[in-house]
């Protein structure tokens, strides 16, 4: 009886690997025929690829990729024959086309008993792959707008999809497939669309991503600084210290013009009371660009913060004698004499009847028409950036007892 019973298993197990199979015949046939049923084709092989019996096959994952390159192909021909085609379905097709192949090809691999491995899909799929990439490009390009048009959760819905057009481009670049054709080296696009992907998952927050497609991006002329910040935006969100910081002086060895990694290091330093180091990040790169205008404004930035004010003041001016409109600089010579007078007033006498009290307030008095000028310079170089000047003008024409200007200003806060 248990004999019988074993037979029984074992011919329905076969019976059913058979009916799985033949799903796969029956879906390719479809696929290749005249008029085919693309939703049928796609019934069928879906079951093929979960099923513990035909899920592991490379030809199963073949011909699943042959029933997207066959849609696409079908609506292709339809906008030849200027009938109506869906755009996003040519998109979608290359996408999970070569989703499916790249399956198909990592399979079909796999030694067979003797050791051997016979791929006879690899050429075929790949010159396929290929030819689809562009339609990669466009639905990438697609998503990414629609997000552009959207907020939330919507947004991030698109941005995702957008991604995964622009990944899986970049993939085709490092899968074992396309060996040969060296796509790292020869295609110059390729930065670009590691670009767009590190952007896209920016806009989600999706810091694996970043780390994984920006380096693809980070030595390109026009993109490359903009590829290095997300991946030191990416580190320093995951917390990784030691590598966020390691990336910002890559960044400012690679872009030294980009101020992105030389601010955010000096940021750093400044934040954690590392003065010392930044003093002499900042001497190293003034010794390379003596009058690059960001490195000595973030000079007399350092100054500033150690309370070195003299000292902050000469730098400041060094930058506005090479940068004229250097308009954080203006705001920040204000803020300096303002504290000057802060720091004389807590010294100064009270007292009216003091001897030095004249010349205490005269004093003070020297400190605020100092500020003014810088200030007001400030504000005619941003007047729509109020935090430059709107407190430090407030503040000057209220102690230097200029009425209208005072009045004026007190109506903007």
């Amino acid at each position: 009886m248990k004999r019988v019973l074993f037979s029984m298993v074992l011919l329905f197990a076969a019976s059913f690997t058979f009916a799985q199979e033949k799903n796969v015949k029956e879906a390719k046939s479809i696929a290749n025929g005249v008029n085919p049923d693309f939703a049928k084709a796609e019934e069928l092989i879906n079951q093929a690829l979960t099923n513990p019996e035909t899920k592991d096959n490379a030809e199963t994952w073949d011909v699943a990729g042959l029933i997207q390159r066959k849609r696409s192909e079908k609506e292709m021909e339809n906008a030849y024959l200027r009938k109506p085609y869906d755009t996003l379905q040519v998109y979608n097709s290359a996408l999970n086309m070569c989703k499916f192949y790249f399956k198909c090809d990592e399979l079909a691999q796999i030694p067979n008993e003797k050791g051997k491995i016979k791929n006879k899909y690899r050429k075929p799929n790949s010159a396929t792959i290929l030819a689809e990439r562009g339609n990669l490009i466009n639905g990438g390009i697609q998503f990414f707008n629609l997000a552009s048009q959207k907020e939330g959760d919507a947004a991030n819905e698109d941005n995702k999809k957008a991604l995964d057009f622009f990944a899986t481009y970049i993939d085709i670049a490092i899968n074992p497939m396309f060996e040969k054709e060296n796509l790292l080296q020869t295609d110059t696009v390729l930065p670009q669309i590691a670009y767009y992907a590190s952007l896209a998952a920016a806009k989600m927050e999706d810091y694996p991503s970043i780390l994984k497609y920006a380096p693809y991006a980070q030595d390109d002329k026009e993109v490359g600084k903009y590829a290095m910040e997300f991946i030191s935006t990416a580190l320093k969100a995951e917390g990784d210290t030691v590598k966020w910081i390691a990336s910002l002086k890559e960044g400012i060895q690679k872009y030294p013009e980009h101020s992105f990694f030389f601010g955010h290091l000096i940021d750093y330093y400044s934040n954690n009371n590392k003065y010392d180091e930044a003093m002499q990040f900042a001497d190293d790169m003034l010794a390379k660009d003596s009058n690059n205008t960001f490195y000595l404004y973030v000079k007399g930035y350092l100054y500033h913060n150690m309370k070195e004010y003299d000292k902050a003041i000469e730098f400041y001016k060094k930058t506005i004698e090479v940068d004229s409109n250097y308009a954080e600089a203006y705001s920040n010579l204000g803020l300096i004499y303002c504290l000057q007078a802060q720091d004389f007033s807590e010294k100064a006498t009270t007292d009216i009847n003091d001897s030095k009290y004249k010349e205490d307030q005269a004093t003070l008095r020297t400190f605020y028409e100092k500020a003014k000028p810088y200030y007001e310079k400030a504000r005619e170089l941003k007047p729509d950036q109020k935090d430059l000047w709107l407190n430090g003008l407030y503040r000057v024409y209220y102690n230097l007892q200029m009425g209208p200007e005072f009045e004026e200003i007190e109506k903007l806060m």
